[in-house]
Protein backbone atom coordinates (compact mmCIF):
# COMPACT_ATOMS: atom_id res chain seq x y z
CA UNK A 1 0.00 0.00 0.00
CA UNK A 2 1.71 3.28 -1.02
CA UNK A 3 1.28 6.76 0.58
CA UNK A 4 -1.33 8.43 -2.21
CA UNK A 5 -3.43 5.09 -1.70
CA UNK A 6 -3.47 6.02 1.85
CA UNK A 7 -4.23 9.59 0.70
CA UNK A 8 -7.12 8.65 -0.98
CA UNK A 9 -8.91 7.04 1.84
CA UNK A 10 -11.70 8.97 3.04
CA UNK A 11 -10.41 9.57 6.66
CA UNK A 12 -7.67 11.73 4.72
CA UNK A 13 -10.12 13.63 3.05
CA UNK A 14 -12.97 13.54 5.98
CA UNK A 15 -11.31 12.21 9.40
CA UNK A 16 -14.61 12.94 11.87
CA UNK A 17 -17.29 11.97 9.53
CA UNK A 18 -15.55 8.56 8.72
CA UNK A 19 -15.20 7.54 12.00
CA UNK A 20 -18.60 8.14 12.75
CA UNK A 21 -19.51 6.33 9.66
CA UNK A 22 -17.69 3.56 11.08
CA UNK A 23 -18.88 3.69 14.22
CA UNK A 24 -22.60 3.88 14.56
CA UNK A 25 -23.52 0.56 12.86
CA UNK A 26 -20.89 -0.52 14.87
CA UNK A 27 -22.81 1.07 17.64
CA UNK A 28 -26.14 -0.06 17.10
CA UNK A 29 -24.72 -3.99 16.74
CA UNK A 30 -22.73 -3.56 19.97
CA UNK A 31 -25.62 -2.31 21.98
CA UNK A 32 -27.79 -5.01 20.25
CA UNK A 33 -26.79 -7.93 22.70
CA UNK A 34 -27.06 -6.16 25.92
CA UNK A 35 -30.55 -4.51 25.09
CA UNK A 36 -31.57 -8.26 24.52
CA UNK A 37 -29.93 -8.59 28.07
CA UNK A 38 -32.01 -5.95 29.79
CA UNK A 39 -35.20 -7.02 28.09
CA UNK A 40 -34.27 -10.83 29.25
CA UNK A 41 -34.09 -9.02 32.72
CA UNK A 42 -37.56 -7.13 32.36
CA UNK A 43 -39.44 -10.06 31.53
CA UNK A 44 -37.76 -12.44 34.16
CA UNK A 45 -38.14 -9.86 36.91
CA UNK A 46 -41.85 -10.35 36.18
CA UNK A 47 -41.12 -13.36 38.37
CA UNK A 48 -39.56 -12.28 41.18
CA UNK A 49 -35.83 -11.49 42.32
CA UNK A 50 -34.59 -14.66 42.79
CA UNK A 51 -35.07 -15.80 38.97
CA UNK A 52 -33.67 -12.55 38.38
CA UNK A 53 -30.79 -13.05 40.66
CA UNK A 54 -30.22 -16.37 38.83
CA UNK A 55 -30.36 -14.88 35.93
CA UNK A 56 -27.34 -12.42 36.69
CA UNK A 57 -25.43 -14.88 37.83
CA UNK A 58 -26.03 -17.02 34.47
CA UNK A 59 -24.91 -14.11 32.88
CA UNK A 60 -21.98 -13.57 34.40
CA UNK A 61 -20.89 -16.86 33.97
CA UNK A 62 -21.21 -16.99 30.59
CA UNK A 63 -19.48 -13.92 30.11
CA UNK A 64 -16.68 -15.29 32.20
CA UNK A 65 -16.62 -18.21 29.89
CA UNK A 66 -16.67 -16.53 26.63
CA UNK A 67 -15.50 -13.14 27.18
CA UNK A 68 -11.66 -14.31 27.48
CA UNK A 69 -11.93 -15.64 23.93
CA UNK A 70 -12.64 -12.63 22.36
CA UNK A 71 -9.01 -12.14 20.95
CA UNK A 72 -11.08 -14.13 17.75
CA UNK A 73 -12.62 -11.30 17.25
CA UNK A 74 -10.38 -8.82 17.92
CA UNK A 75 -6.99 -10.23 16.66
CA UNK A 76 -8.91 -11.33 13.06
CA UNK A 77 -10.34 -7.76 12.68
CA UNK A 78 -6.81 -5.94 13.26
CA UNK A 79 -5.16 -9.27 10.95
CA UNK A 80 -7.44 -8.43 8.12
CA UNK A 81 -7.38 -4.47 8.64
CA UNK A 82 -3.50 -5.20 8.51
CA UNK A 83 -3.89 -7.51 5.09
CA UNK A 84 -5.77 -4.76 3.64
CA UNK A 85 -3.10 -1.88 4.44
CA UNK A 86 -0.84 -4.69 2.65
CA UNK A 87 -2.33 -5.07 -0.21
CA UNK A 88 -2.52 -8.81 0.95
CA UNK A 89 -6.29 -10.14 1.07
CA UNK A 90 -5.66 -13.82 0.82
CA UNK A 91 -3.30 -13.47 4.14
CA UNK A 92 -6.40 -11.90 5.99
CA UNK A 93 -9.03 -14.54 4.52
CA UNK A 94 -6.63 -17.31 5.95
CA UNK A 95 -6.61 -15.43 9.10
CA UNK A 96 -10.62 -15.38 9.17
CA UNK A 97 -11.24 -18.74 8.20
CA UNK A 98 -8.75 -19.84 10.72
CA UNK A 99 -10.35 -18.16 13.41
CA UNK A 100 -13.84 -19.46 12.53
CA UNK A 101 -12.89 -22.81 12.83
CA UNK A 102 -10.95 -22.56 16.10
CA UNK A 103 -14.06 -20.48 17.58
CA UNK A 104 -16.11 -23.44 17.05
CA UNK A 105 -13.77 -25.96 18.00
CA UNK A 106 -12.86 -24.11 21.18
CA UNK A 107 -16.85 -23.21 22.27
CA UNK A 108 -17.77 -26.76 21.61
CA UNK A 109 -14.64 -27.57 24.06
CA UNK A 110 -16.12 -24.79 26.73
CA UNK A 111 -19.56 -26.51 26.79
CA UNK A 112 -18.19 -29.98 27.17
CA UNK A 113 -16.25 -28.23 30.39
CA UNK A 114 -18.76 -26.02 31.59
CA UNK A 115 -21.72 -28.75 31.59
CA UNK A 116 -19.24 -31.26 34.06
CA UNK A 117 -18.05 -27.63 36.11
CA UNK A 118 -21.30 -26.20 36.12
CA UNK A 119 -22.26 -27.25 39.95
CA UNK A 120 -18.56 -25.57 41.29
CA UNK A 121 -19.51 -22.48 40.08
CA UNK A 122 -22.83 -21.71 41.09
CA UNK A 123 -22.02 -22.85 44.57
CA UNK A 124 -19.07 -20.32 43.98
CA UNK A 125 -21.10 -17.60 43.18
CA UNK A 126 -24.71 -17.65 45.76
CA UNK A 127 -24.57 -19.52 48.92
CA UNK A 128 -29.29 -19.03 48.32
CA UNK A 129 -30.46 -22.92 46.95
CA UNK A 130 -32.91 -21.05 44.83
CA UNK A 131 -30.81 -18.71 43.05
CA UNK A 132 -28.54 -21.67 42.21
CA UNK A 133 -31.43 -23.79 40.54
CA UNK A 134 -32.33 -20.66 38.58
CA UNK A 135 -29.17 -19.98 37.23
CA UNK A 136 -28.10 -23.75 36.19
CA UNK A 137 -31.19 -23.85 34.37
CA UNK A 138 -30.28 -21.33 32.90
CA UNK A 139 -26.66 -22.15 32.06
CA UNK A 140 -27.19 -25.52 31.06
CA UNK A 141 -29.50 -24.72 28.24
CA UNK A 142 -26.96 -21.59 27.04
CA UNK A 143 -24.00 -23.55 26.92
CA UNK A 144 -25.53 -25.66 23.85
CA UNK A 145 -24.95 -22.05 21.72
CA UNK A 146 -21.33 -21.66 22.83
CA UNK A 147 -19.52 -22.46 19.60
CA UNK A 148 -22.32 -19.67 17.89
CA UNK A 149 -21.25 -17.05 20.21
CA UNK A 150 -17.52 -17.73 19.23
CA UNK A 151 -17.94 -18.49 15.44
CA UNK A 152 -19.96 -14.87 15.10
CA UNK A 153 -17.15 -13.32 17.55
CA UNK A 154 -14.77 -14.28 14.71
CA UNK A 155 -16.48 -13.47 11.69
CA UNK A 156 -17.70 -9.99 13.04
CA UNK A 157 -13.77 -9.30 13.29
CA UNK A 158 -13.20 -9.92 10.19
CA UNK A 159 -16.07 -7.77 8.53
CA UNK A 160 -15.44 -5.28 10.48
CA UNK A 161 -11.38 -5.41 9.49
CA UNK A 162 -12.52 -5.07 6.33
CA UNK A 163 -14.48 -1.37 7.41
CA UNK A 164 -17.54 -3.83 6.68
CA UNK A 165 -19.95 -2.51 9.57
CA UNK A 166 -22.96 -2.74 8.19
CA UNK A 167 -23.50 -6.29 7.69
CA UNK A 168 -22.56 -7.46 11.46
CA UNK A 169 -25.29 -4.31 12.11
CA UNK A 170 -27.97 -6.57 10.27
CA UNK A 171 -27.17 -10.07 11.47
CA UNK A 172 -26.85 -8.55 15.02
CA UNK A 173 -30.32 -6.62 14.83
CA UNK A 174 -32.12 -9.57 13.18
CA UNK A 175 -30.45 -11.95 15.28
CA UNK A 176 -31.46 -10.38 18.97
CA UNK A 177 -34.96 -9.09 17.57
CA UNK A 178 -35.37 -12.74 17.42
CA UNK A 179 -34.15 -13.29 20.49
CA UNK A 180 -36.43 -10.93 22.29
CA UNK A 181 -40.01 -12.67 20.03
CA UNK A 182 -38.96 -15.65 21.45
CA UNK A 183 -38.45 -14.54 24.90
CA UNK A 184 -41.91 -13.27 24.86
CA UNK A 185 -43.69 -16.57 24.14
CA UNK A 186 -41.28 -19.01 25.65
CA UNK A 187 -40.53 -17.15 28.39
CA UNK A 188 -44.68 -16.78 29.57
CA UNK A 189 -46.16 -19.06 26.73
CA UNK A 190 -48.50 -18.46 24.15
CA UNK A 191 -51.59 -20.55 22.85
CA UNK A 192 -50.40 -24.19 22.68
CA UNK A 193 -46.99 -23.25 23.88
CA UNK A 194 -46.23 -23.61 27.56
CA UNK A 195 -44.69 -21.28 29.87
CA UNK A 196 -41.21 -22.18 30.26
CA UNK A 197 -39.90 -19.36 32.52
CA UNK A 198 -36.26 -19.02 32.99
CA UNK A 199 -35.55 -21.71 30.29
CA UNK A 200 -37.95 -20.42 27.27
CA UNK A 201 -34.96 -17.17 28.04
CA UNK A 202 -31.96 -19.29 27.55
CA UNK A 203 -33.93 -21.14 24.22
CA UNK A 204 -34.36 -17.83 22.85
CA UNK A 205 -31.01 -16.89 23.00
CA UNK A 206 -29.58 -20.51 21.46
CA UNK A 207 -31.82 -20.60 18.97
CA UNK A 208 -31.12 -16.99 18.01
CA UNK A 209 -27.34 -17.38 18.37
CA UNK A 210 -26.87 -20.27 15.98
CA UNK A 211 -29.40 -18.83 13.14
CA UNK A 212 -26.73 -15.45 13.82
CA UNK A 213 -23.44 -17.51 13.18
CA UNK A 214 -24.66 -19.32 9.69
CA UNK A 215 -25.37 -15.93 8.67
CA UNK A 216 -22.27 -14.82 9.48
CA UNK A 217 -20.21 -17.38 7.87
CA UNK A 218 -21.77 -16.54 4.72
CA UNK A 219 -21.42 -12.96 5.22
CA UNK A 220 -17.75 -13.67 5.27
CA UNK A 221 -17.87 -15.70 2.93
CA UNK A 222 -19.32 -13.41 0.38
CA UNK A 223 -17.01 -10.66 1.36
CA UNK A 224 -13.63 -11.85 1.92
CA UNK A 225 -13.86 -15.91 0.86
CA UNK A 226 -13.20 -18.70 2.91
CA UNK A 227 -9.94 -20.53 2.42
CA UNK A 228 -9.82 -23.97 0.80
CA UNK A 229 -8.49 -25.80 3.47
CA UNK A 230 -7.38 -24.35 7.37
CA UNK A 231 -4.33 -23.58 7.56
CA UNK A 232 -3.75 -24.83 11.62
CA UNK A 233 -0.24 -23.95 11.46
CA UNK A 234 -1.17 -20.17 11.55
CA UNK A 235 -3.13 -20.86 15.02
CA UNK A 236 0.37 -20.79 16.69
CA UNK A 237 0.29 -16.94 16.07
CA UNK A 238 -3.90 -16.08 17.03
CA UNK A 239 -3.11 -18.15 20.21
CA UNK A 240 0.04 -16.04 20.93
CA UNK A 241 -2.32 -13.08 20.55
CA UNK A 242 -4.56 -14.61 22.58
CA UNK A 243 -2.22 -15.49 24.94
CA UNK A 244 -2.32 -11.78 26.15
CA UNK A 245 -5.63 -10.99 25.49
CA UNK A 246 -6.78 -14.05 27.31
CA UNK A 247 -5.33 -12.83 30.52
CA UNK A 248 -6.01 -9.15 29.47
CA UNK A 249 -10.00 -10.46 29.61
CA UNK A 250 -9.94 -12.74 32.17
CA UNK A 251 -8.37 -10.16 34.36
CA UNK A 252 -11.48 -7.89 33.42
CA UNK A 253 -14.04 -11.13 33.36
CA UNK A 254 -12.53 -12.08 36.90
CA UNK A 255 -13.52 -8.09 38.41
CA UNK A 256 -16.90 -8.58 37.30
CA UNK A 257 -17.54 -12.10 37.98
CA UNK A 258 -16.12 -11.08 42.06
CA UNK A 259 -18.05 -8.22 42.22
CA UNK A 260 -21.49 -9.92 41.19
CA UNK A 261 -20.49 -12.66 43.54
CA UNK A 262 -19.65 -9.92 46.10
CA UNK A 263 -23.24 -8.14 45.28
CA UNK A 264 -25.05 -11.65 45.46
CA UNK A 265 -23.75 -12.65 48.82
CA UNK A 266 -25.12 -9.12 50.18
CA UNK A 267 -28.54 -10.58 49.45
CA UNK A 268 -30.97 -11.35 46.91
CA UNK A 269 -32.31 -7.45 46.63
CA UNK A 270 -28.09 -6.41 46.30
CA UNK A 271 -27.94 -8.93 43.58
CA UNK A 272 -30.82 -8.25 41.38
CA UNK A 273 -29.76 -4.47 41.53
CA UNK A 274 -26.67 -5.19 40.77
CA UNK A 275 -27.03 -7.41 37.47
CA UNK A 276 -29.59 -4.05 36.42
CA UNK A 277 -26.33 -1.71 36.53
CA UNK A 278 -24.27 -4.13 35.27
CA UNK A 279 -26.30 -4.74 32.20
CA UNK A 280 -26.15 -0.81 31.74
CA UNK A 281 -22.68 -0.78 32.28
CA UNK A 282 -22.59 -3.45 29.51
CA UNK A 283 -24.61 -1.54 27.41
CA UNK A 284 -22.53 1.67 28.06
CA UNK A 285 -19.29 0.13 27.78
CA UNK A 286 -20.16 -1.30 24.17
CA UNK A 287 -22.02 1.88 22.90
CA UNK A 288 -18.33 3.64 23.76
CA UNK A 289 -16.54 0.88 22.30
CA UNK A 290 -17.83 1.26 19.22
CA UNK A 291 -15.35 4.57 18.91
CA UNK A 292 -12.49 1.88 19.91
CA UNK A 293 -13.69 -0.53 16.80
CA UNK A 294 -13.89 2.22 14.47
CA UNK A 295 -10.26 3.39 15.78
CA UNK A 296 -8.85 -0.39 15.58
CA UNK A 297 -9.98 -1.06 11.75
CA UNK A 298 -8.02 2.66 10.30
CA UNK A 299 -5.24 2.10 12.36
CA UNK A 300 -4.70 -1.32 11.32
CA UNK A 301 -4.79 -0.43 7.83
CA UNK A 302 -2.80 2.16 7.60
CA UNK A 303 -0.07 1.18 10.40
CA UNK A 304 -0.16 -1.73 7.64
CA UNK A 305 0.62 0.97 4.97
CA UNK A 306 3.24 2.79 6.94
CA UNK A 307 1.00 6.05 8.00
CA UNK A 308 1.63 6.80 11.44
CA UNK A 309 0.14 9.88 11.27
CA UNK A 310 -2.89 9.06 9.91
CA UNK A 311 -2.81 6.41 12.81
CA UNK A 312 -2.54 9.17 15.56
CA UNK A 313 -4.97 11.49 14.19
CA UNK A 314 -7.47 8.67 14.36
CA UNK A 315 -6.44 7.73 17.81
CA UNK A 316 -7.07 11.47 18.56
CA UNK A 317 -10.50 11.89 16.86
CA UNK A 318 -12.04 8.59 18.65
CA UNK A 319 -10.62 10.34 21.76
CA UNK A 320 -12.44 13.50 21.51
CA UNK A 321 -16.04 11.66 20.48
CA UNK A 322 -15.54 9.08 23.19
CA UNK A 323 -15.06 11.53 26.11
CA UNK A 324 -17.93 13.77 24.45
CA UNK A 325 -20.12 10.59 24.32
CA UNK A 326 -19.21 9.61 27.95
CA UNK A 327 -20.37 13.26 29.41
CA UNK A 328 -24.00 13.01 27.90
CA UNK A 329 -24.41 9.45 29.31
CA UNK A 330 -23.45 10.91 32.52
CA UNK A 331 -26.37 13.40 32.22
CA UNK A 332 -28.65 11.28 30.45
CA UNK A 333 -28.19 8.19 33.52
CA UNK A 334 -28.52 10.84 36.45
CA UNK A 335 -31.94 11.98 34.71
CA UNK A 336 -33.21 8.52 33.85
CA UNK A 337 -32.51 7.27 37.32
CA UNK A 338 -35.84 6.94 38.88
CA UNK A 339 -37.38 5.37 35.63
CA UNK A 340 -34.58 2.82 35.13
CA UNK A 341 -35.27 1.59 38.68
CA UNK A 342 -39.52 1.49 38.35
CA UNK A 343 -38.73 -0.42 34.68
CA UNK A 344 -36.35 -2.89 36.02
CA UNK A 345 -36.55 -3.61 39.39
CA UNK A 346 -39.65 -4.01 42.34
CA UNK A 347 -40.12 -0.84 44.82
CA UNK A 348 -38.24 -2.38 47.36
CA UNK A 349 -34.97 -2.21 45.77
CA UNK A 350 -35.29 1.48 44.28
CA UNK A 351 -33.13 2.87 47.65
CA UNK A 352 -30.16 0.84 47.28
CA UNK A 353 -30.16 1.41 43.72
CA UNK A 354 -30.47 4.73 43.37
CA UNK A 355 -27.19 5.53 45.24
CA UNK A 356 -24.79 2.53 43.47
CA UNK A 357 -26.18 3.93 40.07
CA UNK A 358 -24.88 7.63 40.54
CA UNK A 359 -21.69 6.08 41.33
CA UNK A 360 -21.79 3.92 37.93
CA UNK A 361 -23.10 7.23 36.06
CA UNK A 362 -20.35 9.27 37.57
CA UNK A 363 -18.13 7.13 35.73
CA UNK A 364 -18.92 7.21 32.03
CA UNK A 365 -16.28 9.75 30.79
CA UNK A 366 -13.61 7.54 32.05
CA UNK A 367 -14.98 4.90 31.27
CA UNK A 368 -15.15 5.73 27.42
CA UNK A 369 -11.61 6.43 26.99
CA UNK A 370 -11.00 3.25 28.56
CA UNK A 371 -13.10 1.67 26.08
CA UNK A 372 -11.46 3.61 23.56
CA UNK A 373 -7.84 3.28 24.43
CA UNK A 374 -8.86 -0.42 24.48
CA UNK A 375 -9.74 -0.37 20.67
CA UNK A 376 -6.72 1.98 19.84
CA UNK A 377 -4.43 -0.49 21.27
CA UNK A 378 -5.85 -3.45 19.66
CA UNK A 379 -5.16 -1.68 16.17
CA UNK A 380 -1.90 -1.72 17.17
CA UNK A 381 -1.18 -4.78 17.81
CA UNK A 382 0.01 -3.71 21.61
CA UNK A 383 -1.64 -6.89 23.22
CA UNK A 384 0.98 -7.15 25.97
CA UNK A 385 0.76 -3.70 27.44
CA UNK A 386 -3.29 -4.49 27.30
CA UNK A 387 -2.12 -7.03 29.44
CA UNK A 388 0.18 -5.42 31.75
CA UNK A 389 -2.29 -2.50 32.26
CA UNK A 390 -5.44 -4.13 32.60
CA UNK A 391 -3.47 -7.11 35.20
CA UNK A 392 -3.06 -3.86 37.46
CA UNK A 393 -5.96 -2.15 37.74
CA UNK A 394 -7.70 -5.64 38.20
CA UNK A 395 -5.40 -6.20 41.17
CA UNK A 396 -5.84 -2.46 42.92
CA UNK A 397 -9.74 -3.53 42.48
CA UNK A 398 -9.59 -6.60 43.98
CA UNK A 399 -7.67 -5.28 46.80
CA UNK A 400 -10.42 -3.08 47.66
CA UNK A 401 -13.04 -5.43 47.33
CA UNK A 402 -11.25 -7.23 49.78
CA UNK A 403 -11.79 -4.33 52.38
CA UNK A 404 -15.44 -4.09 51.90
CA UNK A 405 -17.77 -4.32 54.66
CA UNK A 406 -20.62 -6.68 53.26
CA UNK A 407 -22.53 -5.56 56.33
CA UNK A 408 -22.96 -1.98 55.61
CA UNK A 409 -25.79 -0.32 54.63
CA UNK A 410 -23.87 1.25 51.44
CA UNK A 411 -21.90 -2.03 50.46
CA UNK A 412 -23.59 -1.73 46.60
CA UNK A 413 -22.89 1.86 46.25
CA UNK A 414 -19.18 1.34 47.45
CA UNK A 415 -18.75 -1.93 45.06
CA UNK A 416 -19.37 0.71 42.38
CA UNK A 417 -17.33 3.45 43.16
CA UNK A 418 -14.55 0.56 43.47
CA UNK A 419 -15.26 -0.08 40.52
CA UNK A 420 -15.43 3.44 39.00
CA UNK A 421 -11.79 3.59 40.11
CA UNK A 422 -10.71 0.24 38.45
CA UNK A 423 -11.88 2.08 35.52
CA UNK A 424 -9.67 5.49 35.74
CA UNK A 425 -6.50 3.19 36.31
CA UNK A 426 -7.07 1.36 32.95
CA UNK A 427 -7.85 5.26 31.27
CA UNK A 428 -4.75 6.28 33.02
CA UNK A 429 -2.33 3.34 31.03
CA UNK A 430 -4.05 3.48 28.07
CA UNK A 431 -4.14 6.97 27.60
CA UNK A 432 -0.20 7.64 28.42
CA UNK A 433 0.72 4.21 26.12
CA UNK A 434 -0.13 7.58 23.26
CA UNK A 435 0.42 10.92 24.90
CA UNK A 436 3.45 10.67 25.08
CA UNK A 437 3.86 7.46 24.45
CA UNK A 438 5.08 6.06 26.90
CA UNK A 439 8.03 2.46 26.32
CA UNK A 440 7.26 0.90 23.28
CA UNK A 441 4.60 2.44 22.04
CA UNK A 442 3.69 1.17 18.12
CA UNK A 443 2.23 4.90 17.84
CA UNK A 444 5.58 6.89 18.71
CA UNK A 445 6.38 9.46 16.10
CA UNK A 446 9.08 8.36 13.88
CA UNK A 447 12.44 10.37 15.44
CA UNK A 448 12.80 13.62 14.32
CA UNK A 449 8.98 14.14 13.23
CA UNK A 450 7.29 16.92 15.17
Amino acid sequence: MTESSSDRHAFARRPHRTLLALSFPVLVSLIAEPLTGLADAAFIARLGTIPLAGLGIGTAVLSSIFWAFNFLGIGTQTAVAHAEGTGTRPRGRDAAGLAMALGGAIGCALALIGFVTLDIALVFMSDDAEIQSAADIYLAIRLLGGPAILITMAAFGALRGLQDMRTPLAIALAQNALNIALDAVLIFGFGPIPAFGIAGAAWASVVSQWLGALWAIDAVRRGLGLPRQIHWRGARNLLLVGRDLFFRTGSLILFIVLTTRAATLLGADEGAAHHVIRQFWILSALLLDAFGAAAQSLIGFFLGAGQVLYARRAAAIACIWGTGTGVVLTIGMLVASGSVAEAFLPPEVHALFSAAWIAFALAQPANALAFVTDGIHWGTSDYRFLRNAMVASTGAGLIALYWIDPTGPNALTVIWLITAGWIAIRTLFGMARIWPGFGASPLKLPHGQP
